[in-house]
Parts: C-alpha cells; structure tokens; sequence
C-alpha cells in the first residue's frame, strides 16, 4: 500500500466549507475597513531576519523559539513573517509613504507563521487581520481603534462572547525601573521558578507576568504591579481611556499583568477573549508603539495597531453555532436527464450567470438517471434544480425543484431567464 502523505504539523488544511464562511466574514470586515478609510497594503511573507530581531526584541518567545528561520542562496538569513506590523512599517518607511503624510490609516491580511505546539486555536501557520494607525498619539485614536473592533464584534454578533481587557504600559523608562524591583523580588523566589522562568528573568523579566505557573500566579499577589511604575502622564491617559469607553457602554476589564508578547509596545494594551476557546482564549490584541517607526529607520512616527486571528474566529463561530456551517448551499443545480443536453445546461448557467453573478449555479456534467438524480444531487446541497428533459423539453418546459420546501414546479424555459428560479414560490 502507498504511502498516504499528510500536510506539515501545524499547517493545517482550510476545507471548501469552511473557505466560504471565512470569506464572508472577511467580507463583512473589509467592508467596515473601507467604510472607515482604512486601505490595504500587502506585503512579502519572508522578511530578513534581522528586521524582526531589532523590533520584536532579542528576549521574546517569538525571536528565540518561534520564529522560522533560513538562509538562501547567497547565506543571506531570512524568517517567514511572524506578524504584520513590521513588515507594514518596513514597507511605509521603504516606498516613503510617510513622507506624504504622518497620517495613515492601514490594513493587512495573509498568512504568518510560528513554531509553537499546535493546538485548539493554535496553528503554526495561522491567518490574520491586522489594522495600523500612524500619525497621531492622542487618547482619542486609542479609544477610536478599540471602538472599530467593537464594530467589527457587533457585525459578526460575538459581542455577548467577548471580553475587553486592557491596561497601560507606561514608556520604556517606567518599565527599566519595574524591571529591577521584579527581579529582585524572584530573586528570593528561585526554587519556585522552573527552568524557563528563571532564564525568563535574567532575559525578559516582564514575560513572568504572562506565567500559568500556579506557583507564580500566586507570588504574583505579592509582586511588585507595573501601574504603580508608570509616569503620570501614562496614568491620566488610561484613566481618560477608561472614562471614555465606560461613557460607551464598552465593558472592559483592568487587567494589569497584560503585557503582550512584544517589545515594542508602550502605554495602551488590549486583548479581546473569548472563555468558549479555553487556553488560547484571545482573539484579538494590539496596542500602541510611538518609538518603533523611528526604531526601524523612519520618522518618529506615534503608531496604535491590532491584529486579529481569523482561525480563532472561525473556531468560536463554531463553537456558538456549529449548524452554520452546515448550511453551505448551492443556489441552482442544473442536471440533464440525457447527455445530448450538455451544452444547453452550460448555456443555461451561462446565461444565469451574467444576469444574477451573486447566485452560485453549478452544471452537472454528466448524465443523471431520472430514478436517482434526487438522491445522487443532495451530495451538492442545492436550494433548487432545473432538470433537463426531452418529454419537456419539446414543448419548451423545464422542471424546477425546491429542495427546501419540497415542491415541484414545470415552467416555460423562457421564464427562468426573465426572473431566477430562486424566487419562484
């Protein structure tokens, strides 16, 4: 027997079924995106490696153990994407889009890819939705993007599923100082610690704050809390924030161990999750990153973002109401009882197809028996059939079924031209 080849652990599969609803929800976002004044900018998926190093930081999960990195020909290292928004600077600060203008407003959709333990959510090759802001660094844009992905919630109706939690950063001074008072609280900890924690804190201290560790989780109550670190201005700025998105009615959360999984963010952070996910509950998280910009070689450059993981999307619409993607229909079938009719049936679909694009109209090519077409037909789930048959035929008629409501119906052939057969009762 052959051998059966089976896809890379971790890139998984995307089914017709599932393509289709994954495209309309895309659909029903983009439409949000341009009806905001977002437009899409499209980048390569490999990247030099050096690019994510300097702006995701040396001490990250994603630098160290994530990421998957090559040499081409010339020895030249390059990494597949991890996430959007570097690449998305890279290529503002390398076309001169800033130039025109500080102010844009982007969107970016594609696959990126990490090396993690695939899982519930969790993929090596994952697809997502990201959306930056350049050019402003006043609460307001923090409040206004948070208020877009509560749009994009009420759109897709998940809000009721959702939880926003968010918090403040403060700069990169404040966090220096938090720093050194965690390490040396843990330091007292070190039997507590497993072996990644404690190279956790000689590299990237403030990633103990993300621990599951039950140990942690409780020294954690006795830790110092970043929010007591950050500078004033930080400070009055989240409040406004909160006030702002209370005056909303937008519940929300202070969750002060979110720190995000990147270097580059500072004052605002927000996730939204989802508790029907389990473990890998977050199905959106961003923030903003005034310095990066400037850090990668452009203008300084303020900058708020999120990204947004279109397979825990699917998951979670799945997960509240699996019969929806179940519903995956063919508008009109077109069959032939007989092969010579062939070429009418294409020319039939031809003709729907240029007066009703929106219908999805599929021709059997191939001869049905007339005791069996209904049987064999349900396999490519139709809402109607137009049959085509000689005993009909000859007298210009065509028998239309409604699968849905179990009629029966002969028409004249012209009719289904003057309107579509998914309106006749």
């Amino acid at each position: 027997m052959s051998k059966k080849y089976q896809s890379v652990r971790g890139m998984h599969d995307i089914l017709p079924v599932e393509t289709y609803f994954i495209q309309t929800i895309e659909k029903k976002i983009k439409k949000i995106l341009n009806s905001c004044s977002y437009f899409e900018i499209r980048s390569p998926i490999i990247e030099y490696t050096k690019l994510f190093k300097k702006s995701i930081g040396n001490n990250t999960d994603i630098i160290h153990k994530e990421m998957y990195n090559f040499r081409d020909k010339k020895k030249k290292k390059i990494s597949l994407r991890p996430e959007g928004t570097v690449s998305c600077i890279r290529a503002c600060i390398q076309n001169n889009i800033f130039y025109n203008s500080k102010i844009q407003k982007l969107w970016y959709y594609g696959p990126m890819f990490r090396y993690e333990r695939p899982q519930r959510g969790r993929f090596r090759q994952f697809q997502q939705l990201g959306v930056e802001y350049f050019g402003i660094n006043n609460i307001f844009i923090d409040y206004d993007i948070i208020m877009l992905t509560v749009t994009i919630w009420k759109k897709l109706n998940l809000s009721k599923y959702l939880i926003l939690e968010i918090n403040s950063l403060g700069n990169i001074e404040d966090r220096k100082d938090f720093v050194l008072d965690l390490k040396k609280f843990f330091q007292k900890y070190m039997s507590k610690l497993t072996t990644y924690e404690k190279k956790l804190l000689s590299t990237n201290p403030i990633r103990i704050l993300d621990s599951k560790n039950t140990n942690i989780i409780k020294l954690l109550r006795f830790a110092p809390m970043l929010h007591h670190y950050i500078n004033s201005h930080s400070y009055k700025r989240f409040k406004k924030l909160c006030n702002l998105l209370t005056q909303s009615k937008v519940n929300y959360i202070v969750n002060h161990r979110l720190v995000r999984g990147l270097d580059y963010y500072n004052d605002t952070v927000f996730e939204w999750t989802a508790k029907k996910l389990g473990s890998q509950s977050a199905i959106c998280a961003g923030g903003r990153y005034d310095n990066l910009v400037e850090y990668l070689g452009g203008m300084k450059n303020p900058a708020i973002g999120f990204a947004m993981g279109i397979d825990r999307l699917i998951t979670l619409k799945k997960l509240i109401n699996p019969e929806y993607f179940e519903n995956f229909f063919i508008d009109i079938n077109i069959i032939f009882l007989e092969s010579m009719y062939s070429v009418l049936s294409i020319y039939i679909a031809n003709q729907l197809h240029s007066m009703w694009p929106k219908l999805k109209i599929n021709t059997s090519l191939n001869k049905f028996r007339k005791n069996n077409y209904l049987k064999k037909s349900k396999k490519i789930k139709s809402k109607f059939l137009l049959i085509l048959q000689s005993n009909l035929l000859n007298v210009n008629k065509i028998l239309v079924k409604n699968i849905c409501k179990k009629k029966n119906k002969i028409i004249s052939i012209n009719r289904i031209f003057q309107n579509p057969c998914i309106f006749i009762n």
